[in-house]
């Protein structure tokens, strides 16, 4: 019975994911849409994109946007740091008692095959295979994106460096002790931080310049945490993570992402929607003063007034004059 509970939290995991997106899917399409991000908060509207040629942004403009984009990031990655090496030590402290009693217990109830095929989920969260995922996305964007061509390589570049080095340093200052054959730096979980991190800022790359769409968001998100939930239940389930190892990661997973976005919002403004006709712009009636559009025909030819007949003579015998009616 335990090895099928045990098995069971994969699939009861994904089920849940894709429930919840489904249901906040389904509000999101009778929910009007309401005003835009970059109309409450000034500084994320679009950002200034100086006329060229090949419309993408100068030489110059580019390097200036390149220089604020880092000095979000360096800010940014000091809280985080700050924040996770202050986790590490409630996790170090609070861990072992919710982490050892749990390992023990799936490190007894595993299936040999279940086990093997967790042995190949769990290389997608592995160094080189975020990075080949992230190299194929750089190139891909960097000729469909219509502009700021130069932002998702730049971003994912950044992001490389700032995850191995950050987490690195995350590992010296809360430096854990990992479950058997796995003792050194297994705070917070590589793997299941990357999968959050990387596919995420794909997603939203991807999401933000094809899309726009609150719904399609919706299911981009489930997509993430789909993997990121394999990820991290790959991890423990061949004990190469303490649980609680795998709650920071994607914990630290989603402050990244979260710093990412951010950074490319400021940057770049906020994603932008699919164009409405004007006719079905709730904004536009509005503004024309609730009025009812009319349905519009064929002209039609123009009437002429109703006029009564004239009042003819009455007849008169011959030799008499006409008898007319009214005054004379």
């Amino acid at each position: 019975m335990g090895k099928i509970l045990a098995f069971l939290i994969w699939p009861v995991g994904l089920a849940v994911i894709f429930g919840v997106a489904a249901l906040l899917a389904r509000q999101a399409r009778v929910r009007p849409a309401g005003p835009g991000r970059g109309a409450r908060l000034p500084w994320l509207k679009d950002g200034p994109v100086p006329p060229t040629a090949d419309g993408t942004s100068g030489v110059w403009e580019a390097v200036r946007q390149a220089g604020l984009f880092l000095l979000i990031i360096v800010a940014g990655v000091a809280l985080v740091f700050a924040v996770m090496a202050l986790l590490g030590q409630l996790v170090r402290h609070g861990g072992p008692s919710v982490d050892k009693p749990f390992y023990h217990w799936v490190v007894t109830h595993r299936i040999h095959q279940w086990k093997g095929l967790m042995h190949s989920l769990t290389k997608m969260g592995n160094t080189w295979s975020t990075r080949m995922a992230v190299l194929s996305a750089a190139v891909c964007l960097a000729v469909t994106w219509r502009r700021y061509r130069w932002l998702p390589a730049f971003a994912f570049l950044v992001l490389s460096l700032v995850q191995r080095y950050l987490t690195h340093g995350i590992h010296l200052v809360a430096h854990r002790v990992g479950p058997p054959g796995f003792l050194h730096g297994t705070y917070p979980s590589g793997g299941s931080g990357r999968t959050v991190v990387f596919f995420g800022l794909i997603a939203y790359f991807l999401w933000r310049e094809f899309s726009g769409r609150r719904v399609t968001a919706i299911w981009a998100g489930a997509a993430v945490a789909a993997l990121a939930f394999n990820e991290g239940y790959s991890r423990v389930y061949l004990g190469m993570h303490w649980s609680t190892d795998v709650l920071s990661g994607w914990f630290y997973g989603i402050l990244l992402l979260a710093l990412f976005i951010l950074a490319t919002r400021v940057v770049m403004g906020p994603a932008r929607g699919p164009e409405k006709p004007v006719g079905e712009d709730p904004a536009v009636v509005r503004s024309a003063g609730n009025s009812v559009p009319q349905p519009v025909g064929p002209a039609q030819p123009a009437r002429a007034p109703a006029t009564s007949p004239p009042r003819s003579a009455a007849a008169s015998p011959p030799g008499q004059r006409p008898v007319m009616d009214g005054p004379q």
